[in-house]
């Protein structure tokens, strides 16, 4: 009985062995996919896109709120003056106004979210290639994420590629930039 308990003990000490030398063999990466994503030239240029279109549209929007405001002021002085009747009829109609300004605020503010949303989804998804991509052509077993959705919760610093990868995706995105510009270019040259 004792023989049987000692040779048990031995081969699962030898199947922990294997397993522990098994998975030291593995090569692992991670990718701070937040730091990703702030240092990407493409997400860079995607967010600055939609600033600029939101400070664009929202200059807009805030002449018309400056108006309204005006309305509103010239409303408080002329309310006695012209009478209760008017008074009311004007109250109701600068509200309409107001109501329709934040209507028109948050149509514009889920619109640039949402085209925001896709073209970020769109870099991702394009990422996400490249990852995969990198990872067989680096003989890495895993590549981990971290960031909001981490799936590390700890590595030492040794196995982080984010710089390589930001390189890498920076570089891509440039080529293409430059590729699309070419090809303007020529379309251009033919035109004329």
């Amino acid at each position: 009985m004792k023989k049987i308990i000692v040779c048990v003990a031995m081969a699962v000490a030898i199947v922990s062995c294997n397993k522990t030398t098994e998975a030291k063999e593995f090569k692992t990466a991670y990718i701070d996919t937040n730091k990703l994503l702030e240092e990407s030239t493409e997400a860079k240029d995607i967010k600055a896109k939609y600033e600029s279109i939101a400070d664009e549209k929202g200059g807009r929007l805030k002449v018309e709120v400056e108006k309204l405001e005006a309305e509103k002021k010239a409303f408080q002085s002329n309310a006695q003056k012209n009478g209760q009747a008017w008074a009311q009829q004007k109250y109701g109609e600068l509200q309409q106004k107001e109501q329709q300004l934040q209507y028109t605020q948050q149509a514009l503010a889920q619109d640039i979210q949402g085209k925001h949303g896709v073209e970020m989804d769109s870099v991702v998804s394009k990422y996400r290639k490249l990852f995969k991509q990198f990872g067989k052509d680096k003989g890495y077993d895993y590549v981990f994420g971290t960031g909001e959705a981490a799936t590390v919760l700890y590595a030492k610093n040794q196995y982080d590629i984010t710089k390589e990868i930001i390189k890498m995706v920076n570089d891509k995105y440039k080529s293409e930039g430059k590729k699309e510009e070419k090809s303007a270019d020529k379309k251009e040259a033919a035109k004329k």
